[in-house]
């Protein structure tokens, strides 16, 4: 898949995740922004950066938008969809604790892995997301669980932003979250649609 031209994310979208980290839900979408330069594929490497003491993962649903989008009514943004990808939002904790906002946290290179893009379904709260750790189960949701719905979320960031096609809207992650260490195999999956699989190294 072509490098996105942005991959915008949405934070604590899951209530259940706000509340593991000590944060309130938002009151509307929570919007930032991951650098194409941070794409990974699958069975690519997750790298820990010298400067982060602690890594985490963050499995999420991907939406890849399939057509220019701006001020799309939440009625009509199923249409603007082309596909769903498993996508891991690798976060600096510790960074994104002390920096203030998330830029450096999220941004590093190899901190967005992208699974290969499969089909998005009619029901998309009926999309479910799982994340594993070396085999075991970390994560589970569905998208009924958001804060914000997938068409609630494509009205809210194109009424800020024009969506191209290729772009990438990671809408959250559940509770589960947790750290990174050398050797990891970390792996996300929309059952039946997307999965990306990742090792972890340090920095050389």
């Amino acid at each position: 898949m072509p490098l996105p031209s942005k991959i915008i994310c949405v934070g604590r979208n899951y209530a259940d995740h706000a509340k593991e980290l000590g944060n309130e839900v938002p009151q509307a979408p929570l919007i930032f922004m991951k650098p194409p330069s941070s794409v990974i594929a699958d069975r690519d490497a997750i790298v820990l950066p010298r400067a982060s003491q602690r890594v985490e993962y963050e499995g999420e649903i991907g939406i890849v938008v399939g057509m220019r989008a701006y001020r799309v009514d939440e009625r009509e943004a199923a249409t603007c969809i082309r596909g769903v990808v498993a996508v891991n939002d690798v976060t600096a904790r510790d960074l994104q604790k002390t920096d203030g906002q998330w830029t450096r946290a999220k941004g590093f290179d190899t901190f967005c892995p992208l699974g290969v893009e499969g089909p998005a379904p009619k029901k998309l709260d009926e999309l479910e997301l799982v994340a594993r750790v070396n085999g075991v189960e970390r994560q589970r949701a569905t998208a009924r669980d958001m804060v914000f719905g997938i068409p609630q979320l494509i009205a809210y960031i194109s009424g800020i932003m024009t969506l191209f096609p290729g772009d990438v809207i990671a809408t959250g992650t559940p509770a589960g979250v947790g750290p990174l260490v050398p050797g990891d195999v970390v792996e996300v999956e929309v059952p039946g649609v997307s999965r990306v699989t990742n090792p972890v190294r340090a920095d050389q």
